[in-house]
């Protein structure tokens, strides 16, 4: 699905064409080990659905660099077993199908250096790539880099949609595409497969450049393939 001549909604990435490069946000690899901790016991197969998943992803795309925005692990102040073990592989997954691989910081990602320095890579606090700032959306940028950036990609809120059918609602994954201030907003989806992600016709939004009235921005839901819904106001 076409967001615009340049820019391409694969499943629950974003694709820049002209740029051939992939961005991929909120994966929290190690989220089903942290949620057992709690006492939820859930089967474990969020490290298997999500090589399968950007397995077919790649089936499609052949991008140069791959960025993955934020969030990639899910503990805030360790790095547990299923973490060190799950994310190289992941890593190892994706520098096979790239020249260049880019790690953003996310809020969750408090010591994610570890990891990278495994696979030499630098955890970045933002990337920016022609036209486009991409960052994990937590706090809003005053560098000129943002400043001089006419498309700011973000992920962190994890935003999805309820769609309602009779008496059943469903949670859907979505993108998000409006205006901040003067310019083009993009918000990705998470990459975590346990868990849909929150609803933002219901709850209350965090990251700072979604506090303003969002019913004009245009949705398109990640089902079995993407669907354009119109604009946010025509869901509530």
């Amino acid at each position: 699905m076409k967001i615009n001549d340049n820019l391409e909604i694969i499943d629950l990435a974003l694709y820049l064409k002209k740029e051939k490069a992939l961005i991929i946000s909120d994966m929290h690899i190690g989220y089903e080990e942290s949620l057992n901790k709690q006492g939820i016991l859930i089967p474990k197969f969020q490290f298997k659905e999500t090589l399968e998943r950007l397995t077919k992803i790649f089936s499609k795309v052949n991008p140069k660099t791959i960025i993955l925005n934020g969030d990639f692990k899910h503990e805030f102040g360790t790095i547990s077993d299923s973490e060190w073990r799950d994310t190289l592989k992941i890593l190892d997954f994706l520098i096979s199908k790239s020249e260049e691989l880019i790690l953003i910081k996310g809020n969750h990602d408090t010591i994610l250096e570890p990891i990278a320095r495994r696979r030499n890579l630098i955890v970045k606090p933002y990337y920016k790539i022609n036209d486009y700032y991409i960052c994990h959306g937590e706090e809003i940028s005053s560098n000129l880099d943002f400043t001089y950036s006419k498309t700011i990609i973000i992920g962190h809120e994890h935003p999805a949609v309820s769609i309602k059918s009779n008496t059943r609602s469903e949670l859907y994954k979505c993108f998000l595409v409006g205006k901040f201030k003067n310019k083009t907003l993009i918000v990705i989806p998470s990459f975590n497969l346990v868990t849909e992600g929150t609803d933002v016709l219901k709850e209350r939004l965090l990251s700072p450049f979604l506090q303003e009235d969002l019913d004009d921005f245009e949705v398109y839901v990640v089902s079995d393939k993407i669907y354009k819904f119109g604009k946010l106001k025509n869901l509530r």
